[in-house]
């Protein structure tokens, strides 16, 4: 951590002006910040599950925002594909059937978020319908509750414009033969009122043999203002996901298997994947003062989700070339309701300054959920070939039947105080009711925890547009796993696991278009959960650490050049001793290094240039530390061009140099393989 000290701080002094802004003093004696450029583009301003009107500049931890436009220049549809240039993010695998990421080194399918209420269900998240996504790094359980250890992920939603009409279309397709359409089109009702419907439908492909399927989305939305002062916003998101369950290919003397990049490792009719997932969602938001706003959010979900699938099990024996298959399939029915409140008062006590919030939270998920194994009449074992024999299975095997309700209400309160123009400090407090009742197979479990969760940070202020922080937040996650489906006698008994994280950082609005940010952190998660490899039953004795740098540029660095830039420098072990995770042993799927690099220059006002570099050094699939993936580069390209103001075209090339690279893993013998060069081509009108 010393020499990454070093770094942060030589940066931080040696980081050019690349567009530096004036600082303008006028008659009254205030102070602004004067450039000049374009307004739109990568650069973020804000957040908005920070819940208060806080400058990215005075918020005290890490934030990575994606704008729209970065989105559609990527030419990414997917929440995965957008993550892959967020420093300190790394992708899983998910087993082939779910968004699920790596934040700081903590393996997550749970910290996801829709306008900052909790969005937890294991599906892949479409982006058709969102503004921009967000992901604030480090604990973060004074804003969101449970979870959240290593960060959480924000999408937020595109909404209605009253006072415009506006409609725009997109059609896309890729030399896999995936293709997908999506429209979008505001409209005012009236003086006060307005819709918006966002829907998309589409098809997948890839290179992997057998592999299928398709996305339905339908989001309307309806927004009131009665008044100058409140908006009404009604919206309702309706996901139809069906795709081939996908686990990659097995490993083989430590390393993934290679040379079988297409080779599908399971059945094309039991490998299926289908999710329909209903959001409702009302909000309120009232000021009700010229310094004092509150909302109201409410959210009831519905999730009916299937996935079968067989994969390998083992690694390939190098002996008789041949691997043993294994698999099941599960079916989940879950609905949530979650009720929100926040208050935000901005104002002075004195010569003090505040952001003062205080929130309310209520919720309730009900689960179910059977899972079954497979049975293989003649054996599971198989010989290794380009186009594999998959012996034959049924999915009769022993049944596993879940049940899970789980309550939660929390209260939170923050301030953000201006001591001095050049001095402000956070402060905060959460507590959590936590109470689940489980069964499994009929045998019932409950337990229910009572959790504080501080946050404290000081920012210094050298200039208006620039901050050196500090900071300490604490977060918690009960023992039944991050999706909560069930609950045994064992979990009951124990303790929450804990999450505290240490940073300090440097951010620097270079100008208003133009952002920098450096943090250094250090992760402590105790009462991890190891299974004990002769019992197979969960110790509570796991500690484990995780630290990093972590830097990132974002917005126009010229009026006709921009570029999302991000460098993470991490390490994390096992601090603690069990027999399933000795003590010195590293964390999985935790790079060592990461850089992401994508810019967009405009040659002239209907061309522009696209180039994108990903990085990621080697790093271990699991806990085990016994499977490593080397590490590798990809290099995507684009060209866009606008044919008038209306009709645009755009071309991806993604891995534009056909590297052969292994991105994920989700245990030894699942790893993901990358896509082999692919060109997407995509058409925008407006009308």
């Amino acid at each position: 951590m010393i020499r990454q000290a070093v770094l942060l701080a030589g940066v931080a002094v040696l980081m050019p002006a690349i567009a530096q802004a004036e600082e303008v003093v006028a008659d009254d004696g205030r102070v602004a910040i004067v450039v000049t450029g374009k307004a739109d583009g990568y650069r973020p301003e804000d957040a908005n599950a920070i819940k208060t009107p806080t400058p990215l500049v005075d918020v005290p931890q890490s934030v990575a925002v994606l704008t729209r436009e970065q989105l559609d220049d990527q030419g990414v549809t997917q929440l995965g594909d957008a993550l892959r240039y967020v420093p300190g993010v790394v992708l899983g695998q998910g087993e082939g059937h779910r968004d699920q990421v790596n934040l700081r080194g903590q393996n997550t399918t749970a910290d996801f978020y829709l306008d900052g209420l909790r969005d937890d269900t294991q599906y892949y998240r479409s982006l058709y319908n969102i503004e921009r996504v967000e992901v604030l790094k480090g604990a973060n359980a004074l804003l969101f509750g449970r979870g959240g250890g290593g960060g959480v992920v924000n999408r937020v939603s595109k909404t209605p414009a009253l006072d415009k009409t506006m409609s725009a279309a997109t059609a896309g397709v890729d030399t896999f033969g995936a293709f997908s359409i999506a429209g979008d089109l505001n409209q005012p009702l009236g003086s006060n009122l307005g819709a918006r419907l966002n829907a998309t439908y589409g098809e997948f492909r890839n290179h992997r043999q057998d592999f299928s399927g398709r996305f339905i989305g339908i989001n309307p939305t309806l927004a009131f203002e009665p008044d100058a002062d409140t908006r009404v916003e009604l919206s309702y998101n309706y996901d139809d996901d069906d795709r081939t369950t996908d686990r990659g290919v097995p490993s083989i003397n430590g390393k993934p298997l290679q040379g079988y990049d297409d080779t599908f490792f399971g059945s094309k009719a039991l490998n299926v994947a289908r999710v329909r997932a209903h959001i409702a969602q009302a909000r309120l938001d009232h000021q009700l003062a010229d310094n004092l706003t509150f909302n109201v959010i409410g959210q009831y979900s519905h999730t009916d989700k299937y996935y079968g699938n067989l994969f390998a099990n083992t690694a390939v024996n190098p002996a008789t070339n041949t691997l043993t298959l294994s698999g099941y399939s599960s079916a989940t029915v879950r609905d949530s309701w979650i009720g929100q409140t926040n208050l935000v008062w901005e104002g002075r006590t004195g010569p003090v300054g505040h952001t003062l919030l205080a929130g309310f939270e209520v919720s309730s998920q009900d689960t179910s959920g059977l899972r079954i194994d497979p049975v293989f009449p003649g054996g599971a074992s198989v010989v290794l070939a380009k186009r594999l024999t998959i012996p034959v299975a049924t999915f009769t095997g022993t049944a596993r039947v879940t049940d899970s309700k789980v309550d939660t209400w929390s209260a939170y309160l923050q301030d953000q105080i201006e001591l001095a123009p050049f001095l402000q400090i956070v402060g905060g407090i959460r507590y959590d009711e936590f109470r689940i009742e489980g069964a499994v197979n009929g045998a019932g479990a409950r337990r229910t925890d009572r959790k504080w969760s501080p946050r404290a940070g000081v920012i210094l202020k050298p200039r208006r547009n620039m901050s050196i922080y500090a900071s300490f937040t604490r977060s918690f996650l009960p023992q039944s796993g991050d999706q909560f489906g069930s609950l045994d006698a064992t979990q009951a008994t124990l303790d929450p696991e804990q999450f505290e994280n240490l940073e300090a950082g440097l951010k620097w609005d270079i100008h208003t278009n133009l952002a920098f940010t450096a943090a250094i952190y250090r992760l402590t998660r105790d009462n991890s959960r190891f299974n004990n490899p002769v019992t197979g039953l969960a110790e509570l004795s796991g500690r484990t650490r995780a630290q990093g740098v972590e830097f990132s540029l974002a917005g126009r660095i010229l009026p006709d050049w921009q570029a999302s830039l991000g460098l993470a420098w991490q390490e994390g072990e096992v601090r603690s001793a069990t027999a399933s995770a000795p003590a010195g042993r590293t964390l999985s799927q935790l790079p060592h290094l990461q850089a992401s690099a994508w810019t967009r220059y405009d040659v002239t006002k209907r061309l522009g240039l696209g180039l994108g570099v990903t990085h990621q050094s080697s790093m271990f699939t699991t806990i085990s530390n016994t499977v490593r993936l080397p590490a590798w580069t990809r290099v995507d390209a684009a060209v866009f061009y606008e044919l008038n103001d209306r009709l645009s075209l755009q071309l991806n090339v993604e891995n534009l140099f056909d590297t052969d690279y292994f991105p994920s893993a989700h245990t030894d013998n699942n790893i993901t393989t990358g896509k082999p060069i692919n060109a997407r081509l995509t058409v925008r009108a407006k009308f």
